[in-house]
């Protein structure tokens, strides 16, 4: 049996950080459009729940999880 991946911390600028800049910025995504179809079809999780808002504001500590890799925000 595996143990899961690490959480990998992503260091951003400024106090907060928008859900879609997130997924580009820590390399779960590639495009902002990427982002935007799967934040929308439910693919993407904040702290465990779906959140289908691509400006959804996220802080330090907040764990995002996309596929099978979970990053958090580091300020």
């Amino acid at each position: 049996m595996t143990s899961p991946d690490p959480i990998e911390d992503i260091p951003v600028d400024g106090e907060v950080i928008r859900l879609g800049q997130f997924l580009k910025l820590s390399g779960l995504l590639d495009s902002g459009g990427n982002a935007k179809e799967v934040i929308i079809d439910g693919y993407v999780t904040v702290n465990g729940e779906v959140d289908r808002r691509r400006g959804r504001q996220l802080h330090g500590g907040d764990l995002v999880t996309f596929e099978d890799r979970t990053v958090r925000v580091r300020i």
